[in-house]
C-alpha cells in the first residue's frame, strides 16, 4: 500500500540536491508496495529552532516546499526539478540539519491527483505536514468539526484532517496565553487521541524546525540510525540506546514503511510498535508510549510514558533488493526459488544417516507442540496467496496430525465473527506479516483465547510480534507484487509444521521419512522444472490474445489451480479461474468449447485416475487442453496427441504443489511481458495490503 519515507541529517552538511536524491531513492525502494501518486516536502531555507518563538505571530521563515504529482516517481522527479528551476531554488545550498518527508500513495479516498497526494498540509503556510499510511475511520466527524471552526479542505482524502487538526490543537494551546510552550509531542499526542483507524504517520512542522515525529497504530513503520562517527563493521561496542541521547554527534536518521528503503543506508533499526510516538530532535530520539483507553464513565484516558528500546540489526543485504541480471523482480524471484527453499529448510531438517532417524526442528514452535497436538482443531487464516499456500498444506497436516484443519479467509472470518475457541490453534499466514485483515483476525483470535501461531517472511513484523509462537519462512526479500518464492517457502514451512506436529509414530514413519528425503531434494527438482522457461514462453505466445483461462486441479493441486489462476489475473490482467475438478459438472463444464484454453493439473497422486477422467470428458467436448503431468505420463494423459502437455518432475504428493506452481508462475510472467504490462507493479494492486 502507501509508502512512507523520511530523512533527517543532523550536524552533517548536505546539499539540497543530495537531500532530494535520498528522498527520491527512498520512494523508489517503496515502489513495489503499489502506488498511483507521490510527493515530498523539504525546507525552503535553512532553519534554526532558536529563531522561532511559539506565538500566534506569523512564522519568520518561508514555509516548507511541498511537491506532489500523479503518476510514477519519475514523473514526480521531473516535476520537482522543473519547479525548482522556475523558482530558482539553489540545489547546492547546504543544510547542517534538515528534515524531509516523502510518500507514495495508493488511492483509497479520492482519485489519484496532486491535491489528494501526500504530504497533506494544514493550510497555505504548510505549518503542519503529514504523510500517512492507513485509513482514518472517523475522518468525516473530524472534518465536520474542523469545518465549523473555519478550516477549508482541498482534497477528498481522510488524511487531510490530521495536519488541520494539528494546527487547530497548536493554535488553541497558544490561545490559552498561560506562557507555557506547547511541544511538538504534545500536539501530536492530542491529535492521536482523536484518531480512529489504522495508521502510520510522520509529522513535519514549520513551528518545530528540523524535527520529525512518527507514530503508528496498525500500519508498519521503522526508524533507521546511521552513526557517522562510529567504527565500521558490526562491532558489539555499539550501545543500542546511545542514539537516543542528544549528544551532538553527526548522524542520519531514516523513517520508512519497511526495511527496503533503509538497508542501503544502515542496518541498525528500531521497529516502532503500536501506540509509540517517536520524536526526532537535535539528533536524538525520544519515545513515548501512547495509551488511549476509555475510563469507567466513558471518558477517554490519555496516558503516556517514556520508554527505552534497543536497536536491532537487519538481516538483509542491498543485493537482495536489486534485480541483478534479471529484467524484472518477478522473474528474479521465480528463478531464486531453489535458493530460497534451501534457506527456508536450513537447520530445520535433520537427517543423521541412511539408517538413522530423520526429523524436523522448528525452534519457534518446540515449546508449544504439545498444546497444538491437543488442539480441538487447527484453523489456517490468511488472504490471497498466503491462504492458497495453507490450502495446499492442509491435506498433509490432517494426515499426519489427525487434527481437523479448517480454512478461513481473514476478512470473511471477521465479517461472520466465526467461532474461534480456546482449544483451537489459529495459524496466521502472511508474507509481510502486516496484512490488515489478517492482523485484525489475529486480534480476534487472541481475544477468544486461541493459541496463535505466525508464519511470515518478515522478522519483527506485527504478526511475528503478536502471535504466541511461529516460524519465519526465510525466503528473502520479495519485491514483485505477485508472490512467487514466498508461496513455495510457505508451503514447505507448513509441510515441516505437519511433520513436527505429527510426531515420530510407527504408523507414519515411512511417509515422514519419504517427505523429509523429498524436502532435501526439492531445490534440485525446482531447478529442473525451471528449465521449462522457454517452453512456457512459447505457450504464452499462443495465449497472448486470449481473454480467459481455466485451471482445473484437485487434491493437493486444487490450491495450485487457484494460485496459478491468481498469478495470471494479477499480472497478465487476463480473467482466469482456478476450479476444483470435482465440481466440473456442476457448472464449469458449460464454458468448455474449442476456443477456451483450459489447464488441467494431472500429476501422479491419489487423484490421478480422476483427473484422467476429467481430461477425457473435456476432450469429448472439444476442449482446448493444456495438461500438466508427471514425466513420462504424456501418453497416459493425452493418448491421441490432442492436447499440449507440460511434463514436470514427480515428487512426494504433498510437495508436488511446489513443483507444479512454477510453470504457471513462468506462464503468468511471460504472458504479462508479451502483453506489455508492468509485471512488478500490476494495475491497482499493492504488495502489502495494510488497509481494509
Amino acid at each position: 500500500m502507501c509508502g512512507i519515507f523520511a530523512y533527517l541529517n543532523f550536524n552533517v552538511n548536505r546539499e539540497r540536491r543530495y537531500i532530494l536524491q535520498v528522498l527520491f531513492n527512498g520512494l523508489r525502494r517503496l515502489e513495489y508496495r503499489g502506488y498511483d501518486s507521490a510527493g515530498i516536502a523539504i525546507d525552503s531555507a535553512s532553519q534554526c529552532a532558536s529563531d522561532f518563538k511559539f506565538t500566534l505571530s506569523a512564522p519568520p521563515s518561508p514555509p516548507p516546499l511541498v511537491f506532489r504529482q500523479e503518476g510514477n516517481i519519475e514523473s514526480l522527479v521531473k516535476s520537482v526539478y522543473q519547479e525548482v528551476g522556475e523558482i530558482k531554488l539553489d540545489l547546492e545550498e547546504l543544510f547542517g540539519t534538515h528534515a524531509g518527508i516523502a510518500h507514495t500513495r495508493w488511492a483509497t479516498h479520492g482519485e489519484p491527483a496532486p491535491r489528494n497526494s501526500h504530504p497533506q498540509t494544514s493550510g497555505p503556510e504548510n505549518e503542519f505536514l503529514v504523510v500517512h499510511n492507513g485509513v482514518i475511520t472517523n475522518y468525516e466527524v473530524l472534518k465536520e468539526t474542523l469545518l465549523r471552526h473555519g478550516f477549508t479542505f482541498e482534497s477528498e482524502t481522510d488524511t487531510e484532517v490530521i495536519p488541520k487538526l494539528a494546527k487547530f490543537v497548536y493554535d488553541k494551546a497558544n490561545e490559552a496565553g498561560d506562557g507555557q510552550v506547547v511541544t511538538f509531542s504534545q500536539v501530536v499526542l492530542e491529535v492521536m487521541r482523536h484518531l480512529e483507524g489504522a495508521y502510520a504517520l510522520i509529522f513535519k512542522s514549520l513551528h518545530y524546525p528540523n524535527e520529525l515525529i512518527a507514530c503508528k497504530r496498525g500500519s508498519p513503520l521503522l526508524l533507521g540510525v546511521k552513526e557517522l562517527t562510529e567504527n565500521k563493521g558490526n562491532g558489539s561496542a555499539f550501545e543500542d540506546d546511545k542514539f537516543l541521547s542528544k549528544d551532538g554527534k553527526p548522524r542520519e536518521l531514516f523513517l520508512s514503511s519497511d526495511a527496503h528503503a533503509v538497508v542501503e543506508h544502515t542496518k541498525k533499526v528500531l521497529v516502532i510498535e503500536d501506540g509509540e510516538v517517536v520524536h526526532l530532535k537535535d539528533g536524538g530520539a525520544s519515545i513515548l508510549k501512547f495509551d488511549n483507553n476509555t475510563g469507567e464513565n466513558g471518558a477517554f484516558l490519555l496516558r503516556t510514558c517514556s520508554v527505552r528500546r534497543a536497536l536491532s540489526v537487519l538481516e538483509m543485504e542491498v543485493e537482495q533488493i536489486n534485480k541483478g541480471h534479471y529484467e524484472h523482480y518477478m522473474q528474479k524471484e521465480i528463478h531464486e526459488q531453489p535458493e530460497s527453499l534451501t534457506t527456508t529448510m536450513r537447520g530445520r531438517l535433520i537427517r543423521l544417516g541412511s539408517n538413522k532417524s530423520k526429523s524436523v526442528l522448528l525452534g519457534g514452535l518446540k515449546d508449544h507442540l504439545k498444546t497444538i497436538r491437543r488442539s480441538r482443531r487447527i484453523v489456517f487464516i490468511g488472504c490471497g496467496t498466503s491462504y492458497n499456500a495453507a490450502l495446499a498444506a492442509r491435506p498433509i497436516l490432517e494426515e499426519l496430525s489427525g487434527v481437523p484443519v479448517t480454512m478461513e479467509i481473514a476478512s470473511d472470518l471477521l465479517d461472520r465473527e466465526g467461532p474461534i475457541y480456546r482449544e483451537d490453534t489459529a495459524v496466521f499466514v502472511s508474507q509481510s506479516g502486516e496484512t490488515a485483515d489478517t492482523l485484525l483476525a489475529l486480534q480476534y483470535a487472541l481475544d477468544n483465547g486461541a493459541l496463535c501461531v505466525g508464519i511470515t517472511n518478515t522478522v519483527g513484523s506485527a504478526i511475528a510480534r503478536n502471535t504466541h509462537c511461529g516460524v519465519h519462512i526465510n525466503a528473502g526479500a520479495e519485491i514483485g507484487v505477485a508472490s512467487t518464492k514466498a508461496y513455495t517457502s510457505q508451503i514447505v514451512v507448513m509441510v515441516m509444521l505437519a511433520l513436527a506436529i505429527g510426531g515420530d509414530t510407527l504408523s507414519n514413519k515411512a511417509k515422514r521419512e519419504a517427505i523429509i528425503d523429498g524436502l532435501f531434494d526439492l531445490p534440485n527438482k525446482v531447478r529442473e522444472v525451471l528449465k521449462l522457461d522457454q517452453e512456457m514462453k512459447d505457450l504464452a505466445k499462443l495465449l497472448i490474445a486470449e481473454q480467459s483461462l481455466l485451471v482445473f486441479g484437485r487434491g493437493y493441486n486444487y490450491a495450485t489451480a487457484i494460485e496459478g489462476a491468481l498469478k495470471v489475473k494479477e499480472v497478465a490482467l487476463m480473467h482466469s479461474e482456478g476450479i476444483l475438478a470435482g465440481e466440473m459438472k456442476h457448472g464449469p463444464l458449460a464454458l468448455v468449447d474449442e476456443n477456451l484454453p483450459i489447464v488441467v493439473i494431472a500429476t501422479r497422486d491419489a487423484c490421478f485416475s480422476k483427473q484422467q477422467s476429467v481430461i477425457q470428458q473435456l476432450h469429448a467436448r472439444r476442449g482446448r487442453l493444456i495438461v500438466m503431468c508427471s514425466k513420462g505420463d504424456t501418453v497416459s494423459v493425452c493418448p491421441n496427441e490432442s492436447c499440449r502437455v507440460i511434463e514436470v518432475p514427480q515428487v512426494e504428493d504433498c510437495l508436488q504443489p511446489v513443483i507444479n506452481v512454477v510453470p504457471l508462475q513462468l506462464l503468468a510472467y511471460h504472458l504479462t511481458v508479451l502483453r506489455g504490462f508492468n509485471v512488478d507493479q500490476p494495475r491497482n494492486l499493492a504488495k502489502s495490503v495494510t488497509t481494509q
